[in-house]
């Protein structure tokens, strides 16, 4: 598996803190952001598109400054940043992908959202998934470290970005639902194992494949249609499964992945 310092280089955080302390997934904002800049937009002009040019129609200075803080934390918009840069790609390329591709990212990148994944996917469709089960939830992983009221509003971010991406339903009740999940989707997915150290069959079994919501049989649909769109090499033959990603990453990037 790859190292962890290898997956920070990569743009993976770790620790505890993170951007759902303070706000949503936040795809509105980016939606916008992203229809005022090009893909290979540097971190310094997306801050000027926030900051100075206030694109998101935010009331203040400081609104703008904090609004852009919580972006660069949650999806670094950095072209430096191989899961950034893989990631706005592949935005640019399928409206229909967003959701889930900002949800992926938004788990590489905030460990508290990453606190509700297992329980999130665990529910089965129609289920109720209620603010006070995240709140203990939490609670559980990171005990007294949170206050009620704290506890309280990072359990709504939280539904909020699982519902921004399309899997939970409902506004003042919350239920498991079925996300979109198109072949831009896999690749990302794919692309993430591929970072943490996976090959071949076991890329299909990632926790990431387990964030798709789809069978096995499925997943082989999209992977071929992700490859014949030419964003992947996919191999299937005989069962054994092969997986390349040209042009992803760098030379020296493709070498943090075996320090």
């Amino acid at each position: 598996m790859t190292s962890k310092e290898s997956l920070t280089k990569l743009g993976y955080r770790c620790g505890l803190s993170g951007t759902h302390a303070a706000r949503t997934m936040m795809l509105d904002e980016l939606t916008v952001l992203f229809e005022h800049t090009a893909p290979d937009t540097t971190r310094d002009g997306y801050r000027a598109e926030v900051v100075d040019f206030n694109v998101l129609g935010k009331p203040t200075q400081k609104s703008r400054v904090l609004t852009f803080g919580h972006l660069t934390e949650l999806y670094g918009l950095d072209p430096a940043i191989p899961v950034f840069r893989v990631f706005r790609k592949l935005w640019a390329a399928d409206e229909q992908a967003h959701p889930v591709l900002a949800l992926c990212l938004a788990l590489v990148r905030d460990p508290v959202l990453r606190l509700s994944e297992s329980f999130v996917l665990g529910k089965a469709l129609g289920e109720s998934v209620r603010r006070e089960e995240v709140e203990a939830l939490i609670q559980a992983a990171e005990p007294d470290r949170f206050s009620p009221a704290t506890l309280k509003s990072i359990a709504q971010n939280i539904n909020g970005s699982w519902t921004q991406a399309g899997y939970l339903a409902g506004r003042a009740r919350k239920v498991r639902a079925m996300p979109n999940v198109t072949p831009s989707n896999i690749t990302y997915a794919l692309f993430l194992g591929h970072l943490e150290g996976l090959t071949g069959q076991r890329l299909f079994s990632s926790r990431w494949m387990t964030l798709l919501c789809s069978s096995p049989s499925e997943l082989e649909v999209l992977a071929n249609s992700a490859s014949h769109r030419g964003q992947i090499v996919f191999l299937n033959a005989g069962g054994v499964k092969e997986v390349r990603f040209p042009g992803f990453l760098t030379a020296e990037e493709e070498q943090w992945l075996h320090e």
